[in-house]
């Protein structure tokens, strides 16, 4: 059954962290779309052009998902945290009770603004942990608290990928996607 992802992409973003998570769930067989934040093509925060599936202001709010995906970088993730429609997002993740997966400093900004974090084990780009108010700190770079998926950085976004594989399909699909890639 073909688990459905939104991956939300904005101008500033860290290129790696949004697209190796889009990779591993389309390796897996989700149904993956990434959504630009503020229009169709967005910029990288490295000045890659990036061409998303559809304009965020484009999706039907009445959208079906199981999980949603925040990539860090600077200023993209400001942009995360100031959109409208990206909120709306995340309220409706909560919710329901969705799988909502945070890298870098979307962890922070994203979801420790929105105390999303409270009592969770959590991880975020080193230095930012004081905007995850009350999380309960980790020395693990990609941490699964419930539904919160959070990730350290870009260095770390393949494995990332990963995990939010292993939520949505298991160990076992896991495990051979890593082989797969060399990832193990």
């Amino acid at each position: 059954m073909s688990k459905k992802v939104i991956v939300f992409f904005a101008d500033g973003c860290e290129e790696i962290e949004a697209l190796a998570p889009v990779d591993m769930l389309r390796r897996a067989g989700a149904d993956v779309v990434v959504a630009g934040v503020r229009g169709k093509t967005q910029v990288s925060s490295h000045g890659i052009s990036v061409n998303t599936d559809i304009a965020l202001s484009e999706l039907e709010t009445d959208k079906e998902f199981d999980m949603i995906v925040l990539p860090g970088g600077i200023p993209g993730t400001n942009y995360l945290d100031a959109s409208k429609e990206v909120e709306t997002y995340i309220n409706r993740a909560v919710e329901e009770g969705k799988y909502i997966a945070a890298i870098c400093a979307a962890p922070s900004i994203v979801l420790g603004s929105r105390n999303l974090l409270n009592k969770k084990k959590a991880t975020c780009y080193p230095g930012m942990e004081p905007g995850m108010k009350g999380h309960i700190s980790t020395d693990k770079k990609v941490v699964i608290d419930g539904n919160i998926i959070t990730a350290s950085g870009v260095g770390v976004s393949v494995e990332f990928g990963l995990a939010l594989v292993g939520v949505l399909y298991g160990k076992k699909v896991q495990d051979d996607l890593a082989k797969k890639v060399v990832a193990k």
